[in-house]
């Protein structure tokens, strides 16, 4: 079984069916979380025990295939045992660095301005790969803050997902606080509404990038089943469950999506809730499709004419094809 895909209740439960004390789980899961230690080294446990977690459990992180880092921005294409091959990203702060977490290998989701939508679904990583992504990335920097918006769309993983985050959270574990952790999803209403299962009230960031219905369908394909009006619900349910302000993130596209119309009537449907937008640059990929927009200070005033809270996202690893959009785990 692999670690680092267990909570620790579900430690703790094989330690009792080992004829164990689950104490041991908690012991462990600090050993190996806070203090990175190897099981071999953990000196409160007995031989025996060590062995017998050594015989039930593998440790392995992902294979490192390429790294490319610009010294602000890191990128690393990691390998699992079956040749599944992801993206993750770090980017450096002064104050800490946040890490960007991919859920999937592959994306079927098919956001026409994304490159990790141009690639076929292949599978769900699980938690444990997940988990992984952040240890690794752990030895090039002081990870403060955890992003899960890379390849895939997180709340098509669910399950996985939440073990990650139960993990991720655990004061036994990586000891993230909700504050310090952001999930990024295009909007699948169904789970959403199921957000409030996860025991941590983290950040909720959710792909907008377009003011209509029938604009956001063309840009997003999950818009055909999940319309506006239901993403809005559902993001306001989980604001007031939660109050956590939700971000909306807004890709600006050059001639597409940046009109002061488009602005005013983003403004009108968000002017009743807790929240405030992300304004993103579009970073180039391959299909050449879109380009970035001209209108951005002048979409950003009127947002702000129209009360809301709106900041232009920092842009980290446009010359490693790191950032927002660039993500595809291709490599020759």
């Amino acid at each position: 079984m692999d670690f680092y895909s267990m909570t620790l209740p579900a430690l703790e439960e094989h330690f009792t069916r080992q004829g164990d004390n689950k104490a041991k789980a908690k012991k462990l899961y600090k050993a190996i979380y806070r203090s990175s230690q190897a099981v071999e080294d953990i000196s409160d446990l007995s031989d025996k025990t060590k062995r017998s977690i050594l015989d039930s459990f593998t440790f392995d992180l992902p294979k490192q295939i390429a790294l490319q880092d610009d010294g602000e921005t890191a990128k690393a294409l990691l390998e699992f045992p079956d040749s599944s091959r992801v993206e993750t990203v770090l980017m450096r702060h002064d104050y800490g660095s946040g890490l960007c977490v991919s859920t999937q290998v592959g994306c079927s989701m098919g956001c026409a301005f994304c490159q990790s939508g141009k690639l076929k679904k292949h599978r769900n990583l699980t938690a444990g790969e997940m988990i992984a992504q952040v240890l690794f990335m752990q030895q090039y920097s002081d990870i403060k803050h955890i992003s899960i918006m890379g390849i895939g769309e997180p709340l098509d993983n669910f399950d996985n997902l939440k073990a990650f985050i139960e993990i991720l959270s655990s004061p036994y574990g990586l000891a993230f606080g909700g504050r310090s952790i952001t999930l990024s999803t295009c909007g699948i209403v169904s789970q959403i509404n199921r957000l409030t299962e996860i025991d941590c009230a983290f950040n909720l960031a959710v792909s907008l990038h377009a003011p209509t219905n029938e604009l956001r369908s063309q840009l997003m394909p999950i818009n055909k089943r999940y319309n506006i009006t239901d993403l809005i619900s559902a993001v306001k349910n989980y604001s007031e469950n939660t109050s956590r302000r939700i971000a909306f993130e807004y890709i600006l596209l050059d001639g597409i999506n940046d009109s002061m119309e488009q602005a005013v009537q983003l403004a009108d449907f968000l002017k009743d809730l807790n929240c405030y937008v992300n304004l993103i640059p579009y970073n180039a990929t391959d299909s050449g499709q879109f380009k970035r927009s001209c209108n951005a200070d002048l979409f950003f005033d009127t947002l702000k004419k129209q009360g809301i809270n709106v900041i232009f996202r920092r842009e980290f690893g446009g010359s490693i094809k790191a950032a927002c959009g660039q993500l595809s785990a291709e490599y020759d």
